[in-house]
């Protein structure tokens, strides 16, 4: 199991951060919405690693038949591992790239919230939860958490799904036999 979790793990994880990477220098040009959908969907082209990992894993290593809670555990250890690599892609980008990350996603944010229409109190309420976020952000742990909350959700459902559809009780070979007796 090791060897197909840190094989898949590691190929998910190359693949998200060499997606992250590739797409960041265009961020500021596609504006902050593309920007989010771009990106959710390279999450999700990076955890389809999740699948194959889990089918490689049964019809190698698990002689054709996994249970839904091994396929499970094989599929969350890639997400795992993949998503570390994207925290810590993610960690290097912000401190070299985008430094003022937050002060940008802030402004943003506010500025949606005025062009909206929304009253002054509101606005304003905007801004001070921004003001909060940015200082959560700056705590390290915060800032790891949050950016490793981005793909876990997608990774999981994704290990779910996988799991479900992969499982296998019996080995392909037994059930032929068994339905011609």
């Amino acid at each position: 199991m090791k060897k197909t979790v840190i094989t898949f793990g590691l190929i998910s994880g190359v693949i998200s951060s060499a997606l992250m990477v590739c797409f960041i220098p265009f961020y500021h040009q596609i504006g902050n919405n593309r920007a989010l959908i771009l990106g959710y969907t390279s999450i999700v082209l990076s955890f389809l690693l999740v699948y194959f990992g889990i089918r490689s894993y049964r019809d190698n290593v698990a002689d054709g038949q996994v249970s839904f809670a091994k396929a499970f555990g094989v599929g969350i250890c890639i997400t795992l591992i993949s998503c570390v690599f994207y925290v810590a892609t993610w960690e290097v980008l912000e401190r070299t790239v985008f430094p003022d990350f937050m002060d940008q996603y802030a402004a943003t944010i506010v500025a949606k919230t005025q062009a909206s229409g929304a009253s002054a109190q509101v606005v304003q309420a905007k801004i001070d939860e921004m003001q909060r976020m940015k200082v959560m952000y700056a705590n390290p742990f915060y800032n790891v958490l949050y950016t490793f909350i981005e793909p876990f959700p997608v990774g999981l459902v994704i290990t779910l799904i996988s799991a479900a559809v992969l499982r296998r009780k019996t080995r392909p070979e037994s059930a032929q036999t068994a339905a011609m007796a």
